[in-house]
């Protein structure tokens, strides 16, 4: 008997732990003076598993990343799971277009890795994802506004709508449209092209009516002043995030450039241009870079 009670304790103790950490990053997300940095991993840490799957996210959470970034797809019998591509070929041993296939038949096939090599891991439902990361870790999903009322059902059956973050370029009125009934219930961050010149006028109108909790901010041009500009104007409103995927989401200061010269990348985005939260393909090395700065 008392050690059924230590047991429970145990378990007990480790599920309040990591629901903390989740309220934890919640908390960050909710404060526009933030003065650490948020890590996000593109598709999990797919350097070292295949992308969207279980093993990419478990490895991201063990490592101390914030957010993981994940992509949905929809099967022949109507099951969501994790997939970039509208076709199997790139990131499985199948071929064709998911829509095609059903969900035990996607199941017979393995997954590949970054350098198309098969693997051990299979592709993963977004049920299986979600019970996964659930008081973990925090979760973009991508390519989800379409079919969102069934990812909601998911989310309410597994217990993990406060950790999910959906991200669009609609306007306010088509984010009200869309997805008014769930805004209380995940977060949700408009993307702003700052090469556009109705970005600041996008911006306005989002913070006026939907005071989001960060801005998803993109800008090809390396001598783009909106950036600096943007940074005053969402100073103290709303944090920035920023991607570092490839050269043209963030004036050329990607993931590459940070390989050499991480001050003028990471560095640059986070000191100059306010960034607050980074995506990134290398979140091992962002997060061992933010350390030595100080930064978390």
């Amino acid at each position: 008997m008392q050690l059924k009670f230590i047991l429970l304790f145990l378990v007990t103790g480790l599920c309040l732990t990591a629901q903390t950490h989740v309220d934890s990053i919640i908390n960050k997300l909710n404060n526009p003076h933030l003065n650490e940095v948020l890590v996000v991993a593109h598709r999990g840490d797919w350097r070292n598993f295949p992308e969207n799957s279980i093993e990419a996210i478990e490895s991201a959470a063990k490592m101390g990343v914030d957010i993981v970034e994940i992509d949905i797809q929809r099967t022949k019998d109507g099951h969501l799971i994790l997939m970039h591509d509208k076709t199997l070929d790139r990131t499985t041993t199948g071929k064709g277009r998911v829509e095609d296939w059903t969900l035990d038949s996607i199941k017979t096939l393995k997954l590949k890795n970054g350098c198309a090599i098969k693997t051990k891991h299979e592709v993963p439902t977004l049920e299986e994802a979600l019970l996964h990361a659930k008081g973990r870790i925090m979760i973009n999903l991508d390519k989800a506004d379409r079919y969102f009322d069934e990812v909601y059902l998911l989310l309410e059956k597994t217990g993990t709508a406060h950790q999910i973050i959906m991200k669009g370029k609609k306007s306010p009125d088509e984010v009200k449209k869309q997805f008014g009934k769930y805004l209380d219930k995940v977060i949700y961050m408009p993307i702003v092209d700052l090469d556009q010149k109705s970005a600041s006028v996008k911006m306005d109108d989002f913070v006026n009516s939907l005071h989001p909790v960060a801005f998803e901010l993109l800008f090809a041009k390396s001598n783009s002043q909106a950036p600096q500009q943007m940074k005053q104007k969402l100073a103290g409103k709303s944090l920035i995030w920023y991607n570092t995927l490839w050269d043209t989401l963030a004036g050329g200061r990607d993931d590459d450039m940070a390989l050499k010269d991480p001050d003028k990348s990471y560095g640059y985005l986070i000191e100059q241009l306010g960034a607050r939260i980074i995506q990134t393909d290398r979140p091992e090395m962002l997060l061992d870079y933010l350390k030595r700065k100080g930064w978390r």
